[in-house]
């Protein structure tokens, strides 16, 4: 897969405000802002992303998914101080 088709599978997903993927093939890293994390614990967000997903975690089409969630609000606390 390439971080293209991963992004889109993400943002297809779910409402993001930014949703970048970088990675080498094999290993990938996400940065996903939504407001759809408002209220949700950590592991639910990784989990939100995971399902966007689907089965490609498990099949190894994607070996591995490291990622950063944030709020809209978190993101911009993050980028501003």
């Amino acid at each position: 897969m390439t971080a293209e088709e991963i992004q889109n599978l993400i943002a297809n997903s779910f409402a993001c405000e930014v949703c970048q993927v970088e990675g080498d093939g094999r290993h990938w890293y996400a940065t996903v802002v939504s407001p759809a994390f408002e209220g949700k614990r950590l592991i639910a967000r990784h989990q939100q992303v995971y399902a966007a997903m689907g089965t490609r975690l498990k099949t190894d089409e994607v070996h591995a998914l490291s990622m950063k969630t944030f709020t809209p609000a978190e993101w911009a606390a993050q980028n501003n101080g």
